[in-house]
């Protein structure tokens, strides 16, 4: 087991966000988190990246307690978050923002890794001298993914990858998620798109205000009847 959650709770004052959250991620697996706005999911991976403070239970990342660690130790120990909204670094170029998701490492590996990145998203190397502020929605959350995996993560957060963009750009990204998973990266998918999300995943976790109320494999979600009702408007 990668990802061990236990009994997680976290609070915004004296709201309660998280409620006794539970969740594993077993190596190699993409599991997915879904649920409505304001359910809490982007909350639980701010616990996971340490930017949100946690109020009880545990979390353990292959073996280790890290509950209480910082948000540096566990890039270090290969956690990467792709964030909501994407937030690159406008200003700076698209390579820069992407040598800076490397910034542990040195050496013959980052540049490795740069043309990795560069085959697997080809627009980038179009535009890698330009300011990441100048490319699409699409190309901006292509480079944040990117970013994200110049840390050699054992364990990527994609936190609603296809917020904002047109559905073609949708199932271009979710393409990418699916080349990863086929790679055998491990991912923790929070997304609203249910469909998409639970397609992908092997398995599933629905949220509702703060609590997981079903986990399942992911194609026994999609057909679950509620799930259906609820998210996927069926």
């Amino acid at each position: 087991m990668l990802l061990e959650i236990c009994g997680l709770t976290s609070h915004y004052g004296r709201i309660q966000a998280l409620d006794d959250i539970s969740v594993t991620v077993e190596q190699g697996e993409l599991v997915a988190l879904v649920g409505a706005n304001g359910a809490g999911k982007t909350t639980l991976l701010r616990c996971l990246s340490g930017v949100q403070p946690i109020s009880g239970g545990s979390i353990r990342f292959d073996g280790a307690d890290i509950t209480r660690a910082s948000p540096e130790k566990r890039v270090a120990l290969g956690i990467a978050q792709v964030p909501e909204g994407r937030q690159v670094f406008g200003p700076m170029s698209v390579e820069d923002n992407l040598r800076l998701g490397a910034y542990l490492r040195q050496g013959r590996q980052v540049a490795d890794d740069l043309e990795r990145m560069y085959t697997l998203f080809p627009v980038l190397f179009k535009k890698r001298e330009l300011p990441a502020g100048t490319l699409s929605g699409g190309q901006q959350q292509m480079l944040a993914i990117a970013r994200a995996l110049m840390s050699r993560p054992r364990l990527l957060l994609l936190d609603e990858p296809s917020m904002g963009l047109a559905p073609l750009l949708v199932a271009e990204i979710f393409d990418v998620v699916q080349s990863l998973r086929g790679d055998g990266v491990t991912i923790f998918l929070v997304e609203q798109n249910a469909h998409a999300a639970l397609t992908l995943a092997d398995r599933g976790y629905v949220l509702e205000t703060g609590s997981v109320v079903m986990t399942d494999q992911g194609h026994a979600l999609l057909a679950d009847e509620r799930i259906k009702q609820a998210y996927l408007g069926l």
